[in-house]
C-alpha cells in the first residue's frame, strides 16, 4: 500500500518551501529600511537540483580546492539554500531590498503556494471518490 506522501507528490513539499520562501520575502520586507540589510530569497535551482539528487538516490559533496574558497553556505530553516538579490538600484545606507520587487516575489510565491493546495485539494477529492466509489 502506499504512502500519502507518495499519493500527494511533490505538492506537500512545495508547500514546504514555498511557506519558506515567503517567509524570507516576509523577512526582506519587514527590514527594507534597516540599514546594510541584503535582501535574499530561495534559490529555487539549488533546490530542484537537491530535490533530484535525492530521488536519483546521490548525493554530492563539495570539496575545497583552494583556501581562498568560502566555507559555509546561508540557508533556512529548512535547510534550504539562500542567495542573495542583486539590487536593481543599490541604496546609500547599503540595503538591498527593493520594496515593489519583493512584493512581486511574495504575491507569486502565494500564487505557487495556492496552486498547490488547489492540486493536493483535487488529489484528495480523488482519492475520497476512489474510497466511497461514486
Amino acid at each position: 500500500m502506499a504512502d500519502i506522501n507518495s499519493v500527494l507528490g511533490t505538492h506537500a513539499s512545495s508547500l514546504a518551501v514555498q511557506r519558506q520562501r515567503m517567509e524570507v520575502l516576509a523577512s526582506n520586507i519587514a527590514n527594507a529600511d534597516t540599514p546594510n540589510f541584503k535582501a535574499r530569497d530561495i534559490d529555487f535551482a539549488k533546490v530542484l537540483a537537491g530535490t533530484q539528487q535525492e530521488s536519483a538516490g546521490g548525493t554530492v559533496t563539495l570539496a575545497a580546492t583552494s583556501p581562498d574558497h568560502a566555507t559555509g553556505s546561508a540557508s533556512v530553516g529548512g535547510g534550504l539554500p539562500l542567495s542573495y538579490r542583486i539590487p536593481l538600484q543599490p541604496s546609500l545606507d547599503g540595503n538591498t531590498v527593493d520594496e515593489q520587487v519583493e512584493q512581486a516575489a511574495f504575491a507569486d510565491a502565494a500564487l505557487h503556494y495556492q496552486a498547490s493546495l488547489s492540486f493536493m485539494s483535487g488529489d484528495v477529492k480523488g482519492l475520497l471518490t476512489a474510497i466511497t466509489g461514486q
